[in-house]
């Protein structure tokens, strides 16, 4: 058996993430063509060594990100820190969100973190006069 050492939810995303914006820490900020870095902490639970693949996914209504399936390998009562590094779609709708999900053997399961798009630009007042 597999676990993966993170929480999770069965809410669906759009429900759970508007309960918990802005103030869930579960949600990183990031703009169309940032990178982001994922690291996740596997555990064999089981009694006797096992490989699985393993890959993450972000899942959102607008848009979705993939990495590299990883082939993992521990003994029992073991674990190991897979990351991922990937990049917000360059067309990803400002204001979207996705979550992360990690697709394991025949199982997934879906985390709590998401990303939040943001804009990419931001104005600012530079001077201003008044006569």
């Amino acid at each position: 058996m597999l676990i993966v050492v993170v929480g999770s939810s069965s809410v669906s995303m759009g429900d759970e993430l508007s309960a918990c914006l802005p103030s869930c820490s579960g949600v990183v900020d990031k703009a169309p063509g940032c990178a982001f870095l994922v690291e996740i902490v596997f555990k064999n639970t089981g009694s006797s060594e096992d490989t699985w693949s393993v890959n993450i996914a972000f899942e959102g209504e607008n848009w979705f990100w993939s990495g590299a399936p990883q082939n993992l390998t521990l003994k029992s009562s073991c674990s190991k820190t897979l990351i991922w590094y990937g990049d917000v779609p360059v067309n990803a709708t400002v204001g979207s969100v996705a979550r992360l999900v990690v697709y394991y053997g025949d199982s997934f399961k879906a985390l709590d973190w998401w990303i939040h798009v943001v804009p990419n630009s931001e104005l600012s007042i530079t001077s201003s006069i008044v006569k």
